[in-house]
């Protein structure tokens, strides 16, 4: 995601997420007045409940540059839910109730990012803040969490808009390249001068993986059309239509609702 720092580097600095963080900043307080027994005012301070977390929709679209930054990353793992759970350098976290914090030592470089969009401590921090998300509990590093989180820093990079045309277009890259270090910049390069994935590569992988989700969304689309017609009972039909009950039962839905129910006045 962003860079890792080179194993050859002596006293890797280690960000340690402090167990005390809130879901969100603290809540803002108010000052309520209230009489006291001698009739002098006494200011009250009454904390307001934490603001509800903010949640992005998961369009296609969104969904389609979720896998692909998944793809560039290198925890797409075929989709499954495994990638969620990859730290830098391959191995799997314990848990996924809340980021990791370990520093991972490869031959080249160390990193403590986690998770299928390969978040750093601070960003993950950052991010949860922002969202006003827990950071440690169960499911706190969940699937859903890091979707949202992503989808938090795609937003902050300006480039939200963009992803939602559908295309995954230079400009877009370019802008995702200094929050992932394997998107491309305009140049063709790694932001922080890393490994990179070829533009080309991510816009294939991108137009197919839309192409199927889309096609994914039609067919449930159809899907709950099908069932919903199938769960409609068939009109009895009246016979002989000209017959008085009929041509009664016809007259009913346009008959005013009674007032047999209603009280009279009294």
């Amino acid at each position: 995601m962003v860079p890792a720092a080179r194993a050859a580097q002596p006293g890797v600095a280690r960000y340690h997420l402090p167990l005390s963080l809130q879901v969100d900043e603290p809540a803002d307080t108010r000052l309520a007045s209230a009489s006291g027994a001698s009739g002098s005012n006494v200011a009250l301070s009454v904390p307001l409940p934490p603001p509800a977390p903010r949640i992005f929709a998961i369009t296609p679209e969104r969904r389609a540059l979720l896998n692909t930054i998944r793809y560039a990353e290198g925890t797409w793992a075929n989709g499954e839910d495994r990638g969620y759970w990859i730290m830098f350098g391959g191995g799997l976290m314990p848990s996924l109730d809340r980021h990791p914090d370990r520093v991972v030592r490869s031959a080249r470089y160390a990193s403590a990012a986690a998770g299928a969009y390969q978040f750093m401590p601070p960003t993950w921090a950052m991010a949860t803040r922002s969202l006003g998300l827990r950071t440690h509990g169960p499911n706190a590093f969940g699937p859903q969490v890091q979707d949202q989180a992503a989808i938090y820093l795609i937003q902050r990079r300006r480039a939200l808009h963009l992803a939602d045309r559908g295309e995954f277009s230079p400009e877009l890259a370019h802008r995702l390249a200094p929050e992932w270090a394997s998107f491309p910049t305009l140049a063709g390069r790694s932001f922080y001068g890393q490994p990179v994935k070829r533009y080309e590569e991510l816009r294939r992988f991108y137009v197919t993986n839309l192409l199927q989700l889309r096609a994914q969304v039609r067919a449930r689309q159809e899907e709950a059309l099908v069932a919903a017609a199938a769960a409609v009972e068939p009109e009895e039909i009246c016979t002989p239509a000209d017959s008085l009950r009929c041509r009664l039962e016809a007259l009913e839905p346009l008959a005013p609702r009674s007032d047999a129910g209603r009280p009279g006045p009294g």
